[in-house]
């Protein structure tokens, strides 16, 4: 799945992933009236709402970008009905043929850890029978548990060619409480960078990159240009852009001389675009269209500043 990831981003010229993580604020009224009215006001309608805004967003930026990368804790908050929300919004993308990074931060054990990883990239075994599940190409994983809370992960990615992105490096400001720690001379972020190295050893994909790829935050670039070094062969995928202050002028060092190495992901700087002052004249009926102006913004600060092209 790597590879898939890479030839889209080099199809499209354009390292970007698109997080959709709605909230309901960013939902226009329009949106949410029709569908409070036809369900009332409660979490089931909420949740036809995401949808319904997830799927303009999409249907306005799947020609431009490789990637979307939907945040289910936007939707585990909904019950039920935000848990299909966000099924249906992975199979929505997938069918328009973008990669899924499912934003899950798993981390657990044994198995707990297997089935977290089944049911996200891998499939579930019934009676003989297997099926996917939520089915994203690739999810984030916290890699505090250790090896024990990665294997899982690493043998769908074996089995199914799929990845995983791992927290390294966050872009929270308190990432550095924990991150940021020394045992002896690494940081706590620089060992876990290694085991990223090792973790993804033997996944290579044909294009020389791992299955095993690691999240590095926008907003520390001196750190970012580190774990350039010391993980030449990892794919970054990096929060922080645009609406936590990154932009393309800090990222040129993630990317490696290839001008590939790095996905650049932004969320409520694209799918709230409508509301910034730059795109308010767009206005709530277009938000789609407001999305889709951020994204090529986007997408041209990256190319003067990191890829060249």
């Amino acid at each position: 799945m790597i590879d898939t990831l890479i030839e889209k981003i080099k199809e499209k010229n354009a390292p970007v992933c698109v997080g959709l993580d709605p909230v309901a604020d960013f939902i226009p009224e329009h949106i949410k009236e029709k569908a409070f009215g036809k369900k009332g006001q409660n979490a089931e309608a909420l949740a036809e709402a995401f949808l319904e805004f997830n799927k303009r967003i999409i249907d306005c930026v799947y020609d431009l970008v490789p990637a979307v990368k939907p945040q289910i804790a936007m939707y585990e908050e909904l019950g039920v009905s935000g848990i299909d929300a966000y099924i249906r919004t992975c199979a929505y993308a997938k069918n328009k043929g973008l990669v899924v990074i499912g934003d899950v931060k798993r981390g657990d054990i044994g198995s707990t850890s297997r089935a977290y990883a089944n049911a996200h990239i891998g499939k579930v075994n019934i009676e003989g029978k297997e099926i996917s599940t939520f089915d994203a190409d690739f999810a984030t994983v916290n890699p505090y548990m250790g090896s024990d809370g990665i294997d899982e992960f690493l043998k769908c990615c074996s089995e199914y060619d799929k990845g995983i992105f791992v927290l390294v490096k966050t872009s929270n400001p308190s990432s550095a409480e924990l991150q940021d720690l020394k045992v002896g001379d690494d940081t706590i972020y620089e060992i876990v960078a290694k085991k990223v190295n090792e973790w993804g050893s033997g996944l290579k994909g044909r294009s020389g990159y791992s299955r095993v790829g690691a999240v590095v935050g926008a907003t520390y670039p001196e750190i970012g240009k580190k774990l350039r070094k010391l993980m030449p062969d990892t794919y970054f995928l990096v929060p922080g852009y645009g609406a936590q202050g990154a932009s393309g002028k800090d990222l040129k060092e993630y990317f490696n001389v290839d001008g590939l190495g790095a996905v650049i992901n932004s969320s409520r700087g694209i799918i709230a675009a409508y509301k910034k002052d730059e795109y308010s004249s767009f206005g709530e009926e277009a938000f789609g269209d407001a999305a889709r102006q951020a994204t090529v913004d986007m997408i041209k600060d990256l190319r003067d500043h990191c890829t060249g092209n």
